[in-house]
């Protein structure tokens, strides 16, 4: 499968799922006025990858009909 980023040595587990992903980051982005890139702070693009992780987690809690693990 092809990966636009050398660097990352994530494999996906569902096909298609890096068009999704490269979706909501862009989309994200664009909330949070963020120019992803080289140029821009760890911090600026680290919030758009939390953001990312804090909406699948979201995802999977409802498609698991809320259960978190939390108490």
């Amino acid at each position: 499968m092809a990966n636009n980023n050398s660097n990352n040595s994530n494999q996906l587990v569902v096909p298609g799922a890096d068009q999704a992903i490269n979706q909501m980051k862009t989309e994200i982005a664009q909330e949070f006025g963020v120019n992803l890139g080289a140029d821009t702070t760890s911090r600026a693009n680290g919030s758009v990858g939390g953001e990312i992780t804090k909406r699948l987690v979201t995802f999977a809690q409802q498609q698991m009909g809320g259960q978190s693990g939390q108490q």
